[in-house]
C-alpha cells in the first residue's frame, strides 16, 4: 500500500512542468551599498566592520566571505571598501523587490529578507512559460530596484535553489523537466540541503563526493552512516524527492536579531549592553507584528567561528520588553564562563513559540494594559519621533543601526 502510493507521488511529478522559481538576490547587502554609491562600483565592498555581514563578489572573488573576521578579511583583500550596515536601506530594498514577487504570482514563499520561492504553474496562459516569466522578473528587478539577481527554475523547491546557486551571480538556469537527475547527479554532495561540514567530512571518508556517489550508497546505506533522519533525507534529495509545495502567508517561527563585533576583549557589561540593545529591537518588532513568544534563545558565535546557543521557556508567552531582557540575561549568565574560554565574535537572541497576542489567556488579576503600558508608551514615541528619540541610558551614543541585524532565515 505504502510503496504504491510513494510511486504514485513520484509518477506525479514526473509529468509535472519546472515551474516554482527561486529567486535570490545576489550579495545583497554589498549590491544595496553598490547602487547607493556609484563609487563602490565594481569595486570590493565589505559591510561590516569587526565581522564581515556579507561582501560583493569583488571582494569574494579575494577569498573573503561572510561571518568572516573583519582583520583577516582586509588582509585578504586590502582595497576593499569597508562599509557600516545600514538595515533600514536593505529593508527598503527587500519591501520593493517583493513588491515585484507580489506583482508576478501570488503564490510567494519568503525564505528571507533576500530570497523566495515563486509558483507560476498557472499562469502559462496569461504569462508565458516559466523561463520567460523568469526573464521579465529578472528585468524588472534590475529596472525598478537597481540590484542584481538570480533565479533558478524546476520542479521542486529543493532542486530550484540549487539551480539558482549555481546560476549565480546575476543569472538565470532552467532545470528542464526529465533532465533532473542528469543535472543533479555530478553536483557536489555539499550542495545538498543538509550537508554541512560536519557531514561533509564523514561521506568523504566513504569515498562520497557528488550526488551520484550518494545516490549509489542507498537510503539503508546512508541510515547506517549518518543515522535515520539525515540519512532518508539525503536519499530523498539525490532521487529529488521533495514533496514541499511553495505555501503563502507562512507566518515566522522566531524573531530575532544579533550583533557581530569583530574580534576582541569583550566584557560581561559590554554584552548585557549590547543583548539590552537587541531585546528592545526585537519586542518591539514583535509587538507591531501582534505576536508573542514563550522560548527565549540566546545565540553565540565565537573566534573559533564556532557556535553554541542557551534557550529558556518561559512560563507564559510574552512580548513584554522587561521580562525577556530578564530571561537573556540569565542565559548570558550561564554562558558567561564558555565567553571567557572562548572569545566571542557574534551574540544575538530570538524569540520562537510564537502565536497572536489575542490568543493569550491571562493570569488573575488580568492586569496585561497596566504591564504593557509602558511598553507601549515607548514605542508610539518612537513612532513618532524616531527610534533615536527614546533611548535606555547605557545606550546613549550607539547607533540603532548597529543591533538591527536579522538573523537569516528565520
Amino acid at each position: 500500500m505504502f510503496p504504491f502510493r510513494r510511486q504514485l507521488c513520484d509518477d506525479r511529478q514526473v509529468t509535472a512542468p519546472a515551474a516554482i522559481l527561486h529567486a535570490d538576490l545576489d550579495a545583497f547587502y554589498a549590491s544595496v551599498e553598490q547602487r547607493d554609491d556609484p563609487a563602490l562600483r565594481g569595486r570590493p565592498v565589505i559591510v561590516g566592520a569587526g565581522v564581515v555581514m556579507a561582501c560583493s563578489y569583488e571582494a569574494k572573488r579575494c577569498g573573503v566571505r561572510t561571518a568572516m573576521g573583519g582583520r583577516q578579511a582586509r588582509a585578504l583583500c586590502p582595497d576593499a571598501v569597508v562599509v557600516p550596515p545600514r538595515m533600514h536601506a536593505y529593508t527598503a530594498a527587500s519591501k520593493a523587490v517583493f513588491d515585484i514577487f507580489d506583482n508576478t504570482t501570488p503564490l510567494v514563499e519568503g525564505i528571507s529578507i533576500d530570497e523566495a520561492f515563486l509558483d507560476v504553474s498557472g499562469l502559462r496562459r496569461i504569462s508565458g512559460p516559466p523561463l520567460d516569466i523568469a526573464t521579465r522578473l529578472r528585468r524588472a528587478v534590475a529596472d525598478e530596484v537597481g540590484l542584481p539577481i538570480t533565479v533558478g527554475i524546476a520542479r521542486t523547491k529543493f532542486l530550484a535553489k540549487i539551480a539558482s546557486a549555481v546560476a549565480k551571480p546575476d543569472g538565470l538556469l532552467e532545470v528542464p523537466a526529465g533532465t533532473e537527475i542528469d543535472f543533479l547527479h555530478p553536483l557536489p554532495v555539499e550542495r545538498l540541503w543538509g550537508v554541512g561540514k560536519v557531514t561533509s567530512v564523514k561521506l568523504h571518508a566513504r569515498g562520497v563526493r557528488t550526488v551520484a556517489d550518494l545516490a549509489a550508497v542507498g537510503e539503508a546505506g546512508l541510515v547506517s552512516m549518518l543515522g535515520p533522519g539525515a540519512g532518508r533525507h539525503l536519499a530523498a534529495l539525490a532521487a529529488n524527492r521533495d514533496p514541499r509545495s511553495v505555501q503563502t502567508g507562512k507566518r515566522r517561527g522566531s524573531i530575532g536579531s544579533q550583533h557581530a563585533m569583530g574580534r576582541g576583549r569583550w566584557t560581561i557589561p559590554q554584552l548585557d549592553a549590547d543583548l539590552t540593545a537587541i531585546v528592545d529591537r526585537v519586542s518591539r518588532r514583535m509587538r507591531k507584528a501582534h505576536r508573542i513568544g514563550r522560548t527565549v534563545v540566546l545565540r553565540m558565535r565565537f573566534d573559533d567561528f564556532g557556535r553554541a546557543t542557551r534557550s529558556r521557556t518561559l512560563p507564559m508567552a510574552t512580548a513584554q520588553t522587561q521580562v525577556l531582557l530578564d530571561a537573556v540575561r540569565r542565559l548570558l549568565a550561564e554562558a558567561t564562563p564558555l565567553i571567557r574560554e572562548r572569545g566571542i565574535t557574534m551574540i544575538g537572541m530570538s524569540v520562537s513559540g510564537l502565536t497572536a497576542d489575542d490568543a493569550v489567556q491571562l493570569a488573575l488579576p488580568f492586569d496585561r494594559h497596566d504591564r504593557d503600558a509602558l511598553d507601549v508608551a515607548v514605542d508610539g514615541v518612537r513612532v513618532r519621533f524616531g527610534n533615536a528619540a527614546l533611548s535606555r541610558a547605557r545606550l546613549m551614543g550607539r547607533s540603532a543601526d548597529d543591533f538591527s541585524i536579522p538573523m537569516l532565515p528565520d
